[in-house]
């Protein structure tokens, strides 16, 4: 028990009310959680009521539209009462526990100064006692008083200007006024009485509270419904997931299959051969063995001193002195093998075109032969297992497909001439240029590409796509196939983003080189120049002759977008988006998808998910191919147009968690 009273001391300042600053007494819980003197929150809560403010608690300010019903913390009482007999026992009660609490004034009859009032009259602007207040009951001259519950704020409710019950409530201004301010400073206000004012607000409260209610349920049930979306969401997930591992297990069986076939022939060749080997091995040894044995005999003949026995000998040469040694020319190309590595080769430069190709266009590839994708595969999760030979065509045999199938044929304005389209069209191995090398007669060639420049016959104003996985015949290699980094360095040029022309929601940083998303607007100035709705950026330099080269690291492949775009591209209104206009070219990562467009014109490509992207514009040729740049410079995309005017290095970022940085060009 020695050691109760110290423990209690260190309780003292949660033991005290936050309102009287004194210990509990008779303490009440909130619903909120915290505790007060009985008698201070009722003090506080009626004055609050009187002036139509609500219920707060006095510590959190947590509202309360009506007055919450409070029950005694019997709890805290006793500890606290322990506290306060403990404290006066040991005589080492605190200053605090010593101070008389002040407890809150009675409201005393104007009348006697002694009895606690009973009633307030609003008229005489006094409070009475109930002996007092029979007159204003029984006379029928204080007919007319209006009586009240004790006020204990009736001085606050007298106008300080005129000494008069402000009785009535201007709209206007908002505040309570006495009759005085009606006919003076508010005449012709519109007024109302104060317990008029009052039914109005609860009766908007409640309208509030009902179009609040509503619309909480409503969101409630929303998402009650994603909640139950998510959960067939996850299991059509789960379960297409496993329909296609299935379908690439057994692809990767097949392929495992025939390469350990492969694998096995090269094996035969090399134990064929190394068996030829050991044979020739052991017939040269035994050779070699004869011909020492020779040689030791003539050695042991030139030796001997006696003339006589020397001439009467005689030894003759063994017969592999007449054979003349040889390596063979073993190798283990057999037909077979060559067969083997010719056909792996090919099928891994048609998967490879295949897979380059968006999901949509791969099964006319696969299928050329039939047209209705539906009555091919009713659902392609569920195919049966199919092998490879009969779904592939023949991999020597490129197959070109138009990049916008369907899609209207774009005519220049002002003139009725169609543009030349590039047609589906398969290039036979045998034409002029496309012979395999007589160095490696087993490795196919790429079928390759004479022309140089565009061809001129295609009208001003037409703009082509080109994606990596097709091969224009009249388009240059240079931007068809993967090139060396080296290469295009020489074009290398020198950027720096245009601080004019950010949107507001782009933060610049390092030197000028390096765009992110800002959570906070910047304090750009505004101009004629700069983005106002879409998330863009300019670079300060625009070309319109030459061929120039660049590269951009990006963070992350998430809603961001490269390009090029005109001066005059439009800044304020919504189709300001690069792509989304004809003054602008743009390559855009949409969460996983990426998608060339121009003059809102959408072409899906295969996401490689670069983490570098260079593009190399040739102002003469009418190009723009943006590449992959890892150990070489892979084509993603070509946008073939004339360019009119000067074209800007544009950028769209829009994710919070993306950033690109101008590359600084080295080898």
């Amino acid at each position: 028990m020695a050691d109760e009273m110290p423990s209690l001391l260190g309780l003292e300042e949660e033991l005290t009310c936050s309102i009287c600053l004194s210990p509990f007494d008779s303490p009440v819980t909130t619903p909120c959680g915290h505790n007060f003197c009985q008698d201070c929150l009722d003090l506080t809560w009626q004055e609050s009521e009187q002036v139509a403010l609500g219920f707060n608690c006095p510590q959190c300010r947590t509202h309360f539209f009506t007055k919450p019903e409070l029950k005694k913390n019997t709890v805290l009482s006793t500890v606290v009462e322990k506290f306060v007999s403990r404290s006066k026992k040991d005589g080492c009660s605190s200053d605090v526990s010593q101070t008389k609490k002040p407890t809150a004034p009675a409201i005393t009859c104007d009348t006697c100064r002694e009895a606690k009032a009973y009633k307030t009259c609003l008229t005489c602007m006094a409070s009475f006692c109930e002996e007092h207040v029979r007159p204003h009951q029984e006379n029928p001259v204080f007919a007319a008083h209006q009586l009240t519950e004790p006020l204990a704020d009736l001085r606050e409710r007298i106008c300080s200007d005129h000494y008069k019950m402000m009785e009535f409530f201007c709209v206007q201004h908002g505040h309570c006024i006495c009759s005085a301010c009606l006919q003076q400073a508010h005449k012709g206000c519109t007024f109302s009485t104060p317990d008029e004012q009052r039914v109005q607000k609860e009766s908007e409260f409640r309208k509030k509270l009902s179009v609040l209610d509503a619309k909480i349920e409503k969101t409630h049930m929303i998402v009650s419904q994603m909640k139950e979306q998510q959960c067939v969401l996850k299991e059509a997930a789960a379960n297409r997931k496993r329909t296609l591992e299935a379908e690439y297990r057994q692809i990767r069986e097949l392929l495992d299959k025939d390469e350990q076939e492969a694998l096995k022939s090269v094996d035969k060749e090399q134990e064929g051969a190394q068996s030829k080997l050991l044979s020739l091995m052991k017939k040269f040894g035994q050779n070699v063995e004869q011909m020492s044995g020779a040689r030791d005999r003539i050695n042991s003949l030139l030796a001997q001193t006696q003339a006589l026995a020397f001439l009467q000998a005689t030894e003759d040469l063994p017969s592999a002195v007449t054979f003349d040694p040889y390596a063979p020319r073993l190798s283990i190309d057999s037909k077979r093998v060559i067969s083997h590595h010719a056909s792996v080769v090919a099928l891994k430069e048609h998967l490879g075109n295949i897979l380059k190709q968006p999901v949509d266009n791969r099964i006319p590839l696969l299928k050329p032969a039939d047209t209705t994708v539906p009555a091919l595969l009713p659902n392609p999760f569920e195919m049966a297992h199919k092998t490879v030979p009969a779904l592939l065509p023949n991999p020597f045999e490129m197959v070109q497909v138009d990049p916008n199938p369907g899609a209207p044929p774009v005519t220049n304005p002002g003139t009725k001439k169609k543009p030349k389209q590039i047609s589906a069209k398969k290039i036979d191995p045998k034409e002029k240029g496309d012979k395999p090398s007589k160095k490696n007669p087993n490795t196919p060639k790429d079928s390759a590409v004479p022309a140089e420049k565009l061809p001129r016959d295609i009208p001003r104003g037409t703009s082509l796509e080109v994606s990596y996985s097709q091969r224009p015949k009249d388009l240059p290699p240079s931007i068809l196939s993967p090139a060396k980094r080296s290469d295009l360095l020489q074009y290398g040029t020198v950027l720096t983003l245009d601080p004019k022309t950010a949107h507001k929601r782009i933060a610049l940083s390092e030197n000028f080189t390096r765009a992110t998303v800002s959570d906070e607007p910047c304090s750009y100035p505004d101009g004629p120049a700069r983005f106002s709705v879409c998330s863009q950026v300019l670079c300060s330099k625009g070309f319109s002759r030459g061929r120039h080269y660049w590269e951009v690291k990006m963070s992350s492949n998430n809603f961001c977008g490269i390009g090029l775009a005109y001066n005059s591209i439009d800044r304020k209104g919504p189709a300001s988006r690069l792509g989304r206009n004809s003054q602008s070219w743009c390559v855009e990562w949409f969460n996983v998808k990426l998608s060339a467009w121009h003059a809102s014109s959408e072409t899906v490509l295969p996401n490689p998910s670069p983490s570098r992207v260079g593009v190399l514009l040739d102002c003469e040729e009418g190009t723009a191919t943006f590449y992959n740049v890892a150990d070489r410079a892979y084509p993603i995309h070509t946008f073939v147009a004339p360019f009119t005017e000067a074209v800007y290095p544009a950028f769209w970022i829009f994710s919070s968690g993306t950033t690109i940085t101008l590359c600084k060009l080295t080898n």
